[in-house]
């Protein structure tokens, strides 16, 4: 049998034992509906407000700001609708990179009138504060950019980009997904109106996320349907889950020095050994020395307009039993290239071999090893049959 190696971790990552510890007990014990008014239901809501209390303390908000939600898609989805809802104004800006949970809810405010400006990435990902400055309009309700790419690991300038913002009274959300619990995350720091958390990309369980709404931000609820939530997100409260996100946020923030330390070396050597490896063949896309520290992402170009081809490079690394993603987990399953590749003004085959390789807490040295091992000669069977 294969070994199993899991390096898909910014597709989602395994629940730390810890974080399942904690929520066992509002699965058995404490199981009430935290919007009863009986013992069981008050328990459950006292666990919900100290959950919510800790999670606002790790970023620097207030309590009153954190909402719960099913995960980062509902919360960016809440963000950019609440604020259309609410500002009626008819213009946002976004970069071509950002995530399908971002650029779809913005196409489809297409029939109510909505325009958007996508702005052009550097050859490195990101955007700039001046990109922002001119693009913002007087119907301007809104700018979206995400913290951290989850395909490239370019991080944008949020600081900065939010000072532009505040300056000309235009809200600011940023997706944080990928960035929180990986790298500081404050919503003063950052400047940011609205953030989107979810848990499941921090050792916490799926199915459940934040949206940050900043006090006196104008912003109406777009999910109606009960009281919860202070009337801003209907629905029965997701407890043992809320309760497995604040303690994997938890850990995630007061062990991101360690963590980071450990997942850097395990980059560094993943990257060394693609070098040299494939010197003849591989390139790197995005910030591969500035970026987020748990993604490489690479492609693997022959001459001309050919390519080896990635759903092949998978298909054959998942045999040996390790698991990495040639783009966005979200729209795995298509043959479309990359969005976020292509925005790079990569050529659609060099696109379509890309490997994401996303490292995590749980991996090693010996599974970068293995992994290197095994991609040397898959490549080079593939290159040889291409060339041949």
């Amino acid at each position: 049998m294969p070994r199993s190696i899991y390096l898909d971790n910014a597709a989602t990552t395994p629940v730390d034992p810890r974080v399942l510890e904690a929520m066992i007990p509002y699965y058995t014990d404490v199981y009430g509906n935290a919007n009863s008014p009986h013992g069981m239901g008050r328990r459950a809501n006292v666990a919900v407000e100290d959950a919510r209390e800790m999670i606002a303390k790790l970023i620097g908000a207030q309590p009153s700001e954190i909402i719960f939600t099913s995960g980062g898609t509902e919360s960016n989805n809440a963000a950019i609708k609440g604020v259309l809802k609410a500002t009626g104004k008819k213009h946002v800006i976004t970069s071509r990179v950002e995530h399908h949970a971002v650029l779809h809810p913005i196409q489809h405010a297409y029939k109510d009138g909505i325009k958007a400006s996508y702005l052009d990435v550097k050859p490195l990902g990101f955007v700039t504060a001046q990109q922002v400055d001119l693009a913002i309009t007087d119907e301007t309700a809104l700018v979206t950019l995400m913290h951290g790419n989850n395909e490239i690991s370019s991080i944008n300038p949020i600081a900065e980009i939010s000072k532009v913002c505040r300056n000309k009274g235009i809200l600011f959300h940023s997706d944080t997904v990928q960035t929180t619990g990986k790298i500081p995350v404050h919503v003063d720091d950052l400047g940011v109106d609205f953030l989107s958390i979810s848990g499941h990309k921090i050792y916490g369980p799926k199915g459940v996320g934040i949206l940050y709404v900043r006090n006196g931000s104008t912003w109406s609820p777009w999910m109606e349907g009960g009281s919860q939530e202070r009337r801003r997100r209907g629905g029965t409260l997701n407890v043992p889950g809320i309760i497995g996100l604040a303690k994997a946020m938890e850990l995630s923030i007061t062990e991101m020095d360690a963590n980071k330390k450990h997942i850097s070396n395990l980059k560094s050597m993943l990257v060394s050994g693609l070098r040299e490896k494939f010197a003849d063949i591989v390139s790197f896309n995005g910030d591969v020395e500035n970026g987020l520290y748990n993604i490489v992402n690479c492609s693997f170009p022959l001459d001309g307009d050919r390519s080896l081809d990635g759903e092949m490079l998978l298909l054959n690394l998942d045999i040996e039993g390790i698991c990495c993603s040639n783009g966005s987990a979200c729209s795995s399953g298509t043959v479309e290239a990359s969005h976020v590749l292509m925005a790079l003004g990569m050529v659609t085959p060099t696109a379509k071999s890309s490997l994401r390789f996303s490292i995590g807490k749980q991996n090693t040295e010996d599974d970068i090893a293995y992994t290197l091992e095994k991609l040397e000669f898959i490549v080079n069977r593939m290159k040889n049959t291409s060339m041949a």
